[in-house]
């Protein structure tokens, strides 16, 4: 499109034209000075919500709702699928790490394929996909054959969950996208702590694990309907005001993320945050079992079982006040100082590593204590999901959303919870035989059992101070990268050139066509 300087002619060599006469197309009667911002102007347009709008954010969180519950079913019942297949610590935890694996390997490939086609019908196949397989995989009597479909289950939901946040980035901006990123990114925790008391709790009264593994893939069915009749698709950039930006290749795509640096720090610090939600989610609860024998002086499973069913408790309460909470106080903070959002992920990484560490020293005396240390040590953690998507989404372009998404799906699984869940697994392994030489055939005691997995766990404290090191950097950079992602985002509606120097811009309406020279 046209510039104020060529239409003046002052910077091309032409001398410049004293006329007072107007360029205007003939449906003007009037002089109107141009937009020169037409994206800021058409995404604060963006005030009210729509029942479509409302309607289609309530699909998304449900279907992130049961998305996590499917995911941390396992670790509720984690304890009597080790004892059904016979495994130990560290084939436990590759059961989360296959699932991890496949899912971050697919991320990309739904990734690219959410930036070109129809989300809505990627991800119903993607729920399909994971429903019908976690359904499969109850019936599975062999453990590699449980393995090989959990892996699928990873497959099926990598194809929601970089695609679903675009959608609402497409529909809202500004404040209102915070406010819909942060109702859809509670349903992590909530739907994790759903996970922990639906597996344990149904296996309870069912006298069964397997039927644990069989209450989301209904729910996964009624979510596919959802999805197909009801869920609204937005033009790519609607938010925005711009539907106009051209796909790159995904060669472009990556390296202009990697030149991204609040991007690339950014998800460093998600990828602490990764590893370590997926390691104590997935160990918490036998850990804290295991402090409970010893301070009992029994193995009880009724004793397991209620823990799960606590530990959900506290999972879903703290995301409830976390998640929230983490977007009200950039929302509010933002206007005094525009680096408030990665500040508030690293201080709620710090916040957060005093209590899980001492949640982690006192699992053997006090469990009363050790709830509530844990308690407030994810709600400090849980201040980062909303944030962090939020930074995401403001200093990437609309075409290349899903690509980061999946992009940051792919590192942050790589090296967090695809990891961390078999890492600690490992050593905890490890550390049974230093702590207790001897056969593996005999019973390992359970102050065994507890100092070798206290000591696998201490490591997610140290990951939490690395990833607010990464915020805090990310914060150097946040306000330049987003101003850049703004200028890419109105470039791209200015760039479109006219087949000569006078012809009309279909995409300008008649007021915003009317160019005039000083």
């Amino acid at each position: 499109k046209y510039t104020l300087k060529t239409l003046s002619m002052e910077p091309i060599g032409i001398p410049p034209n004293n006329s007072q006469q107007h360029l205007m197309r003939d449906c003007d009667t009037m002089d109107v000075v141009p937009n020169l911002n037409p994206i800021k102007d058409r995404s604060s347009e963006n005030q009210g919500v729509t029942p479509r709008q409302w309607l289609t954010v309530a699909i998304l969180c449900f279907v992130n709702l049961i998305n996590y519950m499917d995911r941390y079913t396992i670790a509720g019942i984690l304890k009597e699928i080790s004892d059904y297949y016979r495994i130990g610590d560290d084939k436990a935890g590759l059961l989360q790490t296959a699932f991890v694996l496949s899912y971050m390997l697919f991320a990309p490939v739904f990734g690219y394929l959410g930036d070109r086609y129809s989300r809505r019908y990627i991800m119903a196949f993607g729920v399909f996909l994971w429903s019908l397989t976690t359904l499969l995989g109850s019936f599975m009597t062999e453990y590699h054959w449980f393995l090989a479909f959990r892996t699928l289950v990873g497959i099926g939901e990598a194809s929601y969950s970089t695609i679903a946040p675009t959608i609402i980035s497409d529909l809202f901006a500004d404040d209102t996208r915070s406010k819909m990123l942060s109702l859809f990114y509670f349903a992590i925790p909530v739907g994790s702590g759903l996970g922990y008391i639906v597996g344990s709790e149904t296996s309870r009264m069912a006298n069964a694990w397997q039927w644990g593994l069989r209450v989301t893939p209904v729910l996964g069915a009624v979510a596919v309907l959802l999805i197909f009749f009801l869920l609204v698709d937005p033009p790519r950039g609607e938010s925005d005001g711009n539907t106009a930006m051209e796909s790159t290749t995904w060669k472009e795509d990556i390296k202009a993320l990697l030149k991204n640096k609040s991007f690339m720090l950014s998800t460093g610090g998600f990828t602490c945050v990764a590893f370590v939600t997926g390691a104590l989610a997935w160990w918490g609860p036998r850990f804290i079992d295991y402090g409970q024998q010893i301070q009992a002086g029994t193995s009880n499973k009724d004793v397991n079982s209620s823990v799960s069913f606590k530990f959900g408790v506290i999972a879903m309460i703290s995301g409830l006040i976390g998640v929230p909470l983490g977007s009200y106080l950039a929302t509010r903070l933002r206007a005094r100082n525009p680096k408030i959002d990665p500040l508030l992920c690293a201080i709620g990484l710090f916040l957060s590593t005093p209590f899980i560490f001492m949640a982690l020293i006192f699992a053997r005396t006090n469990t009363i204590a050790v709830y509530i240390l844990i308690f407030i040590g994810e709600i400090a953690l849980n201040l980062n999901w909303a944030i962090v998507a939020d930074m995401l989404l403001y200093v990437v372009t609309p075409n290349r959303r899903s690509t980061a998404e999946a992009f940051q799906i792919l590192v942050s699984h790589a090296l967090g919870d695809a990891g961390s869940p078999y890492l600690v697994g490992v050593i905890s392994e490890a550390l049974k035989h230093k702590y207790a030489p001897g056969s593996p055939d005999v019973a390992v005691p359970i102050e065994v059992e507890y100092k070798s997995l206290q000591d696998g766990l201490f490591s997610t404290c140290f990951v939490e101070v690395l990833g607010g090191v990464f915020f805090l950097l990310t914060s150097f950079y946040i306000v330049k990268d987003r101003a850049a992602a703004d200028t890419e985002i109105s470039g791209s509606e200015i760039t479109v050139a006219p087949t000569h120097m006078f012809a009309d811009d279909p995409q300008l309406n008649c007021s915003e066509a009317n160019l005039t020279t000083a």
